[in-house]
């Protein structure tokens, strides 16, 4: 059996921390340029320094995005950036342009390339062609099935990895391809500026009849035409080993620290409990289902695994994310008063009942006894979010531990 690596998201430092103590095997970030994902937040260089540091004390890997669709006034730029990058040492460049390709080839040869999903790696002729040229890795098109991945495997070389999306949100257009964004609004999707037009709600106009918007209907379910379910694979986890998959991907790379940990946590049992026993796996796939449905998503779907997805992968009525997780802060360091610190997200108070998201999968209900702020004033509640408390909550906590409150 092939090592299994759980591939985990990280907009920010914080997230980056709290995927590899919640179980990433490798977490995938970006810089503030040349990624698919500019209004993240992003990593600078030196939250990156920082972030690889971090995550290389606990043998974790860093890949790093570069994998936008590169224009002429680009490749000056991806340059000087690649020789960023070789001073930070990460693990791994995702990369999908054959020019930005080239450049990484040149000005950092001993950092491996991975080629992102963005270049439509649909075959096992795809593979070898990036494998001639000394890529280490392809993420498969989402478009694969499991079969069709299956067989890439069976036709390329051994060291060759296969990196595959497995949760997380769907593109509407073939590997993310897609010009809605930058002909609505000017912002391309292929450089990072994604709007995501297909989760808008569409209406027709008549040309006769300006201003009068028609209601768009599929099977009269209503009018989120472009929307998709978002995929979930943790009821597969058997299925993708056995398709030869080397890497796990989450995706979410402008998600929260809660829904990383949620992610994360829930995937590193499964696979850990699977890799043990599949009589294990299957005993506590009730947990892993409620712990998955603890983070926001749209309602699920397997995506293209199993064949063409039928048209209950698409969302008909609403583009809403289901929620049933506030998230309140992430744990930091105890004072001399016993005290913890933490950045609140969102609001709460002294007397209401909250939950302590741990690591190792235990959810502990705890009742908030003291707010102080950064002045030292006990608080009745925490209106701001982003403000630096510490707080008292009756237990003890860890570092990065994760503070959240159950939606009715």
């Amino acid at each position: 059996m092939r090592n299994i690596e759980l591939l985990v998201p990280a907009s920010s430092l914080e997230v980056l921390k709290v995927a590899v103590i919640f179980g990433a095997d490798a977490v995938y970030i970006g810089g503030e340029v040349y990624g698919l994902r500019a209004k993240a937040k992003n990593f600078s260089k030196e939250d990156m320094a920082e972030g690889i540091a971090f995550a290389h004390e606990h043998n974790v890997k860093v890949y790093v995005t570069a994998n936008i669709l590169a224009h002429n006034d680009d490749l000056e730029g991806v340059r000087e950036y690649f020789k960023e990058l070789k001073e930070l040492k990460p693990d791994a460049l995702i990369i999908a342009d054959p020019a930005v390709f080239t450049l990484a080839k040149e000005i950092c040869p001993e950092i491996d390339i991975h080629i992102s999903t963005q270049a439509n790696n649909t075959n096992y002729g795809t593979y070898q062609f990036w494998n001639r040229l000394g890529a280490t890795r392809v993420v498969s098109a989402r478009e694969l099935s499991l079969a069709e991945i299956k067989e890439i495997r069976q036709n390329i070389p051994e060291d060759m990895e296969i990196e595959t999306f497995i949760h997380g949100a769907m593109c509407i257009s073939y590997s993310g391809r897609c010009l809605l964004s930058n002909y609505f609004t000017g912002r391309d999707a292929n450089q990072g500026a994604c709007t995501h037009p297909c989760r808008w709600k569409y209406a027709v106009v008549e040309e006769q009849r300006p201003g009068e918007y028609l209601p768009v209907y599929e099977n009269e379910r209503g009018t989120y035409i472009f929307n998709s379910k978002d995929l979930c694979m943790i009821e597969h986890i058997p299925e993708l080993i056995d398709a030869g998959i080397d890497s796990f991907k989450i995706e979410g790379r402008m998600k929260t620290a809660l829904y990383v940990a949620t992610v994360a946590r829930t995937y590193r049992k499964a696979i850990d409990d699977y890799l043990e026993s599949e009589e294990k796996y299957q005993k506590n796939m009730p947990w892993y289902q409620e712990q998955i449905s603890n983070c926001t998503y749209r309602q699920f779907t397997t995506g293209f695994f199993f064949g063409k997805p039928s048209e209950e992968a698409q969302i008909y009525d609403s583009n809403t994310y289901i929620k049933e997780y506030t998230y309140l802060g992430i744990v930091g360091p105890q004072n001399a008063e016993g005290l913890y610190e933490i950045e609140q997200r969102n609001k709460f108070s002294v007397g209401e009942t909250i939950e302590v998201m741990k690591p190792n999968g235990e959810n502990t209900k705890v009742q908030v006894r003291r707010i102080v702020n950064e002045e030292g004033e006990d608080m009745e509640s925490a209106p701001h979010p982003k403000q630096k408390l510490w707080i008292d909550l009756g237990v003890t906590l860890d570092a990065f531990d994760i503070l959240r409150r159950k939606e009715d």
